[in-house]
């Protein structure tokens, strides 16, 4: 394991070329510190002994590209889209899609984060009642009520 100064003198000489990397590869700020996070945690964590500066950015370059590349090819990754990406490109929804998708997020924030999160995310009512921190009945009520609420917004059964 690095010492402290070790670490702070690699950020200070490395920071903007992993950032930049990341920035071409992820296009994503949130992706990117991530990345940025996991190199360096890696970098902590190695005990390769490099024989000159160079040596050394060239293993970050090399950690950087492969940390991003396997996130991109990531199982996550490749099966799920961002909201920002829905909401910007309207147009390959299908009408019906947009309606639901528009009733979502007209819901109060407390309804929204429950259909999301089991709709969305798959997670179960009671592993929401854990990351929310409520009654996992309080959460059957959210949903049941949020469903009504959508079916009242969407016009009758076909949503169901």
């Amino acid at each position: 394991m690095r010492s402290e100064q070790e670490v702070n003198r690699a950020i200070e000489l490395y920071a903007d070329t992993v950032k930049r990397l990341c920035m071409i590869h992820l296009k994503n700020y949130a992706d990117t510190e991530d990345i940025f996070q996991t190199v360096y945690l890696k970098y902590v964590l190695s005990s390769v002994s490099f024989e000159n500066e160079e040596h050394e950015k060239a293993w970050f370059i090399r950690v950087t590209i492969n940390a991003c590349k396997d996130l991109i090819k990531s199982f996550f990754r490749s099966r799920t889209v961002s909201l920002d990406e829905v909401m910007e490109q309207p147009a390959q929804l299908s009408p019906d899609h947009r309606e639901v998708l528009d009733a979502v997020f007209s819901l109060p924030q407390k309804y929204r984060d429950v259909v999301y999160l089991y709709y969305f995310e798959e997670y179960t009512a009671p592993q929401i009642s854990r990351l929310l921190g409520k009654n996992v009945n309080t959460i059957y009520t959210l949903l049941t009520r949020s469903k009504k609420m959508l079916r009242e917004k969407l016009g009758g059964e076909e949503y169901e």
